[in-house]
């Protein structure tokens, strides 16, 4: 039969088709007809292309993703999926296939096209792949070795447990599994929500895909076919989060041009030549910006680049000593950051799972997919009817040196190989429930900076409240607002004394303070306040000032990793109550910051500057609606304390999977299913989202609105 497209009442796809293949053809048709500004904005990207139509903003994004070979990747990759799953390679190929059937229909819907003078492109077999890449390959946060190798240097190696926190470019998020005989039905519960940047279109699209193999609904990845991170099968359901894993690593290069060749310093003493070549990103608005693309042994060079005439404009290159080059961060005869992660080493994007996952029938058949998984590295939580649960870790994580984890590391140096890789870790859920929230845990021997464990801790102590749960209870775990990370600054607050009358009373109501960051709250907006008073002072403190700039010539779309402001605002509590003050006068600076907040406290609650700030490739004045929550709340909308009380991140979905029956799940994205401004179903589950409300899975046919629109889209 040809595929069908049914629609519910929040006009979610259901698709219906002979085949996987057929369905995966109908998978990336609808999303073209739904989302094809979206899919478009994440092709260029993956390409390096974006800044030909948005301008100068895109330009940095677009040299990291031209050096790092994103594109390149992604053709080896689906090249060696040919080669090792032809099924699969297939399958993908016609998810291309159907996006390019649905673009023209799509692009004639989406106003952004005639905005930014763009038409709609073509996609190749590998494109999704190269998405893929491109949305995750900052998810394991290379960048932050960066931050770590300053922070060593001028603060000591204490300084990385100190700041060892999920920093303001990281993505995480919570989830539970509660076993059967913790719910009200007998049959496991799974629940959660990914924390990422809300962009608008969303980043997870919610689908239902069926077949006679499969009927699956989940929360897929536009762009890329099946339902990777979040699904329920029927009789098997699973959940992912960010395991926080370390599986990327910079190394610093030592280059020298030779006429027109390139060639690196490697561990036994040779100069090698490495491969070269020229290219250039066009910027609307702007003069275009030339690039060397350069790749030694250990990977592509990311940043830096050996003197001469065909070196990259703007940069500069230093020539030290042998001596000085040794020592990493000194400097070096043209020195240079490579980076090396596993795609590039394997030319394997873990694609291999998809299709097994969405055959899955069991948590064991779930096991045996995610042996195949890549990147990212996730914690995974599944059940099934049969009373099986699943938690471990999937993903490629490469044995090498603790200092890799740390910094980078000197590409000329023996010891800095990759030796193998990582058995990933399993858990029981010994007691009926499982908890992943980012935190130091399962995932503990893989990684470096992890969430601080208060979400976590939190979900599980508010489980623990009753005997039985029910899919319909779990949205106010979702929607929890206490903040566990205020104690110490709330410590130092009761050690005050000789206070103005002013900040006397200050404290006194902080101290009163039920600590929930709720978005009608004037307390939660005082400690706010304080809290940002605090985090610039220690900022502006000598100690720190050596980390105040970002190097030179770091690339600016790795800068959020670096700033100063955001990485003491994450780490404020241990900064608080860590043994070494570095010099700072804790007491006094509390102080100060808690008197300059009395003198101009903020005016209204803490929904009127904590607000929704979502991305949007074309700004279109989006949607900035108070919010509830905080970085280290179960509702983690996260502020930048210091900085920003807007929140760029948050729950970009959230979702209960009932195995007792499919039906009684509910699941909610922050705007909708449709990827169209002023769309019917573009903003309608906003609503819903901010207030904690979660819509019904309809998996009624009989219930579901047929759309034949879409269907013959690509026939005109």
């Amino acid at each position: 039969m040809p595929a069908e497209t049914y629609r519910d009442a929040w006009g979610i796809p259901h698709l219906r088709a002979a085949d996987v293949h057929e369905l995966a053809r109908a998978q990336g048709r609808v999303t073209a007809f739904d989302r094809a500004w979206q899919l478009e904005v994440e092709r260029h990207r993956a390409q390096g292309t974006s800044a030909s139509f948005l301008g100068a903003l895109a330009a940095s994004w677009d040299v990291l993703a031209r050096r790092a070979r994103l594109a390149d990747t992604a053709r080896r990759c689906f090249t060696a999926l040919e080669r090792r799953d032809a099924e699969t390679a297939r399958w993908v190929r016609a998810y291309a296939d159907g996006v390019n059937e649905g673009l023209p229909a799509g692009a004639r819907r989406a106003p952004e096209f005639a905005r930014a003078g763009l038409a709609a492109g073509r996609w190749e077999p590998w494109t999704p792949l190269a998405v893929w890449l491109a949305t995750h390959l900052l998810f394991a946060g290379f960048p932050a070795k960066l931050w770590r190798e300053r922070a060593i240097r001028h603060l000591g190696p204490d300084a990385v447990g100190l700041f060892a926190t999920d920093g303001p470019g990281t993505a995480g998020s919570n989830g539970w599994l509660v076993g059967g005989d913790r719910t009200t039905t007998g049959h496991a519960l799974l629940a959660g929500d990914p924390h990422r940047f809300i962009e608008d279109p969303g980043v997870y699209q919610q689908i239902r895909l069926a077949c006679p193999e499969f009927d699956v609904i989940g929360l897929a990845v536009p762009g890329t076919p099946g339902i990777a991170h979040f699904g329920h099968a029927g009789t098997v359901a699973w959940g992912i989060t960010n395991a926080m894993a370390d599986y990327q690593d910079l190394y610093r290069e030592r280059l020298r041009r030779t006429g027109s060749q390139v060639r690196c310093l490697d561990p036994d003493g040779t100069w090698r030549t490495v491969h070269s070549h020229r290219e250039t990103v066009d910027v609307a608005g702007a003069p275009p910006v030339e690039i060397e693309v350069i790749e030694t042994p250990r990977g592509p060079v990311i940043a830096g680049g050996p003197a001469g005439p065909s070196h990259e404009p703007g940069a500069t290159a230093t020539r030290t000593t042998e001596t000085e080059a040794a020592e990493p961060g000194a400097g070096g005869e043209d020195e240079a950051l490579a980076l090396r992660h596993p795609p590039r080493v394997t030319e394997d994007l873990g694609f291999g799972a998809l299709l097994p996952l969405l055959r899955a029938a069991t948590v064991a058949d779930v096991d045996r997919a995610l042996d195949a998984w890549a990147e990212p590295v996730n914690v995974v939580q599944a059940a099934d009817t049969a009373g099986g649960t699943l938690y471990r870790v999937a993903g490629r994580v490469p044995l090498r040196a603790r200092a890799n984890r740390l910094q980078p590391v000197p590409a000329w140096r023996p010891g800095h190989d990759w030796r193998g890789w990582h058995q990933m870790p399993y858990a029981p859920v010994p007691d009926g429930i499982a908890v992943m929230a980012n935190q130091r845990g399962l995932a503990a021997p893989l990684g470096v900076e992890f969430a601080p464990p208060h979400r976590a801790d939190r979900i599980r102590a508010l489980l623990g409240t009753r005997a039985a749960w029910s899919a319909e209870d779990m949205p106010a775990l979702h929607m929890d607002t206490h903040l566990a990370s205020a104690a110490p600054l709330l410590g130092h607050l009761a050690a005050l004394d000789g206070l103005t009358p002013a900040a006397s009373r200050l404290r006194d109501r902080l101290l009163a303070w039920d600590r929930h960051m709720d978005a009608g709250s004037t307390d939660a907006a005082a400690y706010a306040a304080l809290r940002g008073a605090v985090v610039r002072r220690l900022a502006a403190h000598p100690a720190f000032a050596p980390l105040a700039e970002p190097p030179a010539r770091c690339p600016e779309v790795l800068r959020p990793w670096l700033a100063l402001v955001p990485r003491i605002g994450y780490a404020l509590e241990h900064l608080l109550r860590a043994e070494e003050s570095y010099g700072v006068d804790r007491p006094a600076l509390v102080r100060a910051a808690l008197e300059e907040t009395a003198a101009a406290p903020p005016a209204g609650d803490w929904s009127d500057t904590h607000r929704l700030a979502p991305w949007q490739a074309l700004p279109d004045a989006p949607a900035t609606p108070g919010l509830a929550g905080d970085h280290d709340c179960v509702l983690c909308t996260s502020a930048v304390p210091g900085l920003t009380d807007r929140a760029a991140r948050g729950p970009a979905a959230r979702y209960v999977w009932d195995l007792s029956d499919r039906e009684r799940s509910r699941w909610i994205v922050p705007f909708g299913a449709d990827g169209v401004t002023g769309g019917p179903h573009h903003r309608d589950q906003l609503p819903l989202w901010l207030g904690g409300e979660l819509a019904p899975v309809v998996t009624d046919w009989a219930l579901l609105t047929r759309d034949r629109t879409e269907e013959h889209s690509h026939d005109h």
